[in-house]
């Protein structure tokens, strides 16, 4: 008997939904339950041409996933969604979904909890302050330190920052957070990855490292010095790598994980690599929390043209996780 994964439907007019009920239809490892609205889960699916058997989700043990058949954990729209419009109205019920779902988690209802893609713009737009799921997760967790981290099968990149403004990152970087996230980092790739020793390859912060200080100095006076304390620690961590050579193939096949310094340093590379095959993870969390590795491609929600590769890449590596964490 397993507790099944919770998969939040994401942005009611994306292609959460679309691509939540394309995975349905197929074998899956784990047994999945979805959380968001059975109305419009329905509505799409009849809308998609796609023959699925949705009931509403009672509390329980579920033995397998059948395809074709979706358990719903119900959170009813405020208004109906047009897919592709963005509806102010309806943000409360995606942040409803994110609140349901992850509290579930924390009570052990769930054995994982897997995301579809938000709006964050609509979410901001209704005055709530977010700046993403791996955020939002960390402080219902009551988790101060998190890494977000991709993962397809050629490569691992974690994050040492996550959403900020690129302007907000070098004020951000010290040997404290250096330290703690490497930690995190660390910690999880043996217990939910089971690599026995993880070789870390950070990424300076600057052009080519910051040239011996000419383009920079945090590499000299945070960087490197935080590597220095983590390798006297047992941890298998490089100094500083120029992020333009890091992601070379010597480099890669060289590490279990490349730490970039900022978001867009590191994720274009993996997604260049094998977009729709990377899974976003949430380092550091007491539950397992992962996602697809895109947005909510609005213009594609409802034709049928939704590719849900990323999603079921996502939920093969999810019940990974939770075998390997048995």
């Amino acid at each position: 008997m397993h507790k099944p994964i919770a998969i939040t439907a994401g942005e009611p007019a994306g292609i959460g939904p679309d691509i939540l009920l394309a995975a349905a239809n197929k074998s899956l490892p784990h047994p999945i339950v979805a959380v968001g609205s059975i109305q419009l889960l329905r509505e799409r699916a009849k809308q998609l041409n796609l023959q699925i058997n949705l009931t509403k989700y009672q509390q329980q043990s579920i033995v397998q996933h059948q395809p074709g058949v979706l358990p719903v954990l119900d959170v009813p729209l405020a208004k109906i969604s047009q897919p592709g419009v963005l509806n102010i109205a309806n943000v409360a019920h995606v942040m409803s979904m994110l609140s349901i779902a992850g509290n579930a988690c924390l009570d052990k209802q769930f054995s994982a909890l897997v995301t579809c893609p938000v709006q964050k713009s609509i979410i901001n737009d209704a005055n709530i302050v977010f700046s993403g799921h791996t955020e939002y997760f960390a402080a219902l967790c009551n988790t101060p330190n998190i890494v977000m981290m991709l993962a397809n099968q050629q490569l691992k990149v974690a994050l040492m920052t996550t959403h900020l403004p690129l302007s907000a990152v070098s004020d951000v970087i010290n040997q404290q957070l250096i330290i703690d996230n490497v930690k995190i980092l660390h910690t999880d790739l043996i217990k939910k990855f089971l690599i026995t020793n993880p070789k870390i390859m950070m990424c300076g912060l600057n052009p080519h490292a910051g040239e011996s200080g000419h383009l920079g100095t945090q590499e000299l006076t945070i960087i490197n010095p935080a590597a220095k304390l983590l390798r006297s620690q047992g941890i298998d961590i490089s100094d500083a790598i120029p992020a333009d050579t890091a992601f070379t193939k010597q480099y890669r096949e060289s590490a279990d994980v490349i730490l970039a310094m900022y978001h867009d340093q590191g994720l274009p590379v993996i997604k260049a690599l094998g977009f729709g095959d990377c899974t976003n993870i949430t380092l550091g969390l007491p539950i397992i929390r992962t996602s697809v590795d895109h947005g909510t491609a609005l213009s594609l929600a409802g034709t049928g043209k939704a590719n849900a590769d990323s999603l079921y890449q996502t939920i093969l590596l999810t019940a990974e996780l939770i075998n390997s964490n048995e």
